[in-house]
């Protein structure tokens, strides 16, 4: 199968992890320093650059908004939990992850993704179902995070939360309603942090699966954040003890 990636960073990044590319269509409206760097790359490796007019590129990309830059690749291949926890391994790292329990908004994924390779976690979990997958979209918003993070999809949250207990990783649930804080926590542990729905939270099975439930403090007339918004507060606040504890 093969899928179409939209956007400068996206299409530059897609080229330089090593992901298989086919061919390259850029706008003959596009200003050649923008540029520079993906035909740069595209030549390196081979690849096929076409120019295109931007009515075709607005039907490759779908709605998306492509710069100028849409490219044609072999599918993304989604990584499996073991490949997660071997990722930190190989690093020699505690093992830190991300449960995304039915995230629905792709810039809330591709977001997360973003901020994921930034403070270098060393996976994603998403279910099957009820859950954006790694559209064009995501890797837009993630501006080409999504080539360097694996990203697992699961059958069952829950149980593959049961396993990671098992392999010595502690859960920790982001909810509104909880007593602690992320700032009141030791999470310079083997971690995985859930984040929830974006109108639910996280559902009430996956809750009682966590070890424990941390909250973001909240001293505003709204209450609460966006999803994506949330994961990179947890995300930096697991870099930050880390690093404090080196």
């Amino acid at each position: 199968m093969e899928e179409f990636i939209v956007g400068k960073h996206s299409v530059l990044e897609a080229l330089r992890s090593g992901r298989t590319v086919h061919k390259i269509w850029i706008s003959e409206q596009a200003q050649k320093q923008a540029v520079q760097p993906i035909v740069a790359e595209a030549k390196r490796r081979g690849v096929i650059i076409q120019p295109a007019d931007k009515r075709r590129l607005d039907q490759m990309a779908a709605g998306v908004q492509h710069q100028g830059v849409v490219a044609q690749a072999a599918a993304y291949e989604y990584a499996e939990v073991d490949d997660i926890l071997q990722r930190a391994k190989v690093r020699g790292e505690q093992p830190f992850v991300l449960i995304l329990d039915e995230i629905e908004d792709p810039h809330n994924l591709g977001s997360i993704l973003r901020t994921a390779d930034c403070t270098g976690a060393h996976g994603v979990i998403i279910p099957k179902r009820r859950s954006v997958g790694l559209t064009a979209t995501v890797s837009k918003t993630s501006a080409g995070a999504v080539e360097y993070v694996p990203v697992a999809r699961v059958t069952n949250i829950a149980q593959t939360m049961e396993d990671l207990k098992r392999r010595g990783i502690w859960i920790a649930g982001a909810d509104a309603a909880a007593e602690r804080t992320v700032f009141q926590e030791n999470l310079n542990v083997p971690l995985a942090v859930v984040i929830g729905n974006e109108a639910k939270g996280i559902g009430r099975l996956i809750k009682e699966k966590c070890d424990f439930l941390l909250k973001l403090p909240m001293f505003g007339s709204i209450n609460s954040l966006n999803a994506s918004v949330a994961a990179s507060v947890f995300m930096y606040e697991v870099v930050r003890q880390r690093m404090a504890a080196r």
